[in-house]
């Protein structure tokens, strides 16, 4: 039997949450054509409050279509989705070339994005309402470097604030992760330190630190030790009320995690496509440091008529319409550039040699 997070069991009160919020009723679904089966995907712990909302609310509307989502770790959902046994894959880093030659090459396989999200600093720090950080300090951290909260280059940073001198535990993914790509994307950044030491990747040899597993591991460890810091997506901050630090930002701003710091972020990279996604350390007082888009991988090719059409238009609503339920969960909605990438990119699926979606 599947052990249930804590993260997990906040994620399905919202959900009840939602169904009573539409008195518990289904929307009608429309007379399109949208396929059926029982959909398994696996990856990602990044999206997953906003993929358990919008696939339990899309069943919800079409119940000929069920969605099982493992979230497991973008390293294992690529790996399952190269084995085939998975309908989708999920990654908050596209796939490289390496993964997709494995997976069957560039013809075989399309990439979505999906959702755009933050990655927050959170830590346990009682006493410490307001922790002001940047680049440079956190890269310190996980290097190992800064060991105790009143070291002179926090103290530094927070004027007036009073720190204790209570030791560092530094947490980090233990599994191979999208959420840390984008957190050492943005480390490489700002740190030569640690572009040269330890560099840029889902998984990477720490320097420092204990591990912890998928985005819900990481903020359970954080809320459990005194001293912790820790980087999980903002939805795992906000419904374990966590504390988060602020985060100086290109524009010398300290900003918090937040949907719309994501939206500006994303707004700096008008050509967002599988080769070129990064939107870490961009410009503008409210942008904030550390986002990025979330991606499923599917087919684009499948056999079954019926579950190619119940994964094509899956995706297509969650693209579209399915992007209001993330807004309460703290994932921006996708920009219309990225919306009609992932569109155009699902009309590459066929079944029976013609396209799912015209």
């Amino acid at each position: 039997m599947l052990k249930v997070r804590g993260a997990r069991v906040l994620v399905s009160l919202v959900l009840l949450g939602a169904v009573a919020a539409c008195g518990g009723t289904a929307t009608p679904a429309s007379s399109v054509d949208v396929g059926k089966g029982s959909l398994t995907g696996a990856g990602a712990t990044f999206p997953e409050p906003f993929y358990s909302k919008a696939f339990y609310m899309y069943s919800q509307t079409y119940p000929q279509v069920s969605v099982n989502y493992q979230a497991v770790g973008s390293g294992a959902g690529i790996q399952q989705f190269t084995k085939g046994t998975v309908d989708f894959g999920a990654s908050d880093v596209p796939m490289q070339a390496s993964d997709i030659a494995a997976a069957g090459g560039p013809d075989s396989l399309v990439q979505i994005p999906t959702t755009l999200g933050v990655v927050a600093v959170a830590y346990n720090l009682p006493g410490v309402s307001r922790l002001q950080i940047d680049g440079a300090a956190l890269a310190g951290i996980y290097l190992g470097q800064i060991k105790k909260w009143n070291d002179a280059v926090l103290v530094a940073l927070n004027p007036g604030v009073s720190l204790p001198g209570t030791a560092i535990t530094v947490v980090h993914r233990s599994d191979g992760s999208g959420t840390t790509y984008h957190f050492t994307d943005y480390l490489g950044k700002v740190s030569g330190d640690w572009k040269s030491k330890v560099g840029v990747a889902k998984s990477v040899q720490w320097p420092a630190g204990v591990g912890g597993k998928g985005n819900d591991g990481v903020a359970q460890t954080v809320k459990q030790t005194e001293g912790a810091v820790g980087y999980v997506e903002l939805a795992y901050v906000a419904q374990t009320g966590m504390q988060q630090a602020f985060l100086r930002n290109k524009n010398e701003k300290f900003v918090q995690a937040s949907v719309a710091g994501a939206t500006a972020a994303a707004a700096q990279n008008k050509q967002v496509s599988p080769t070129s996604f990064s939107i870490t350390d961009e410009p503008g007082d409210a942008t904030y440091p550390i986002a990025g888009f979330s991606w499923i991988i599917v087919r684009t090719t499948i056999s079954d008529a019926a579950k190619a059409r119940a994964v094509v238009f899956l995706f297509k609503w969650l693209v579209t319409s399915g992007q209001q339920y993330g807004k309460d969960l703290q994932y921006a909605s996708l920009p219309q550039g990225v919306q009609e990438l992932a569109l155009g990119n699902l009309k590459r699926v066929t079944s029976g040699g013609a396209p799912v979606l015209s």
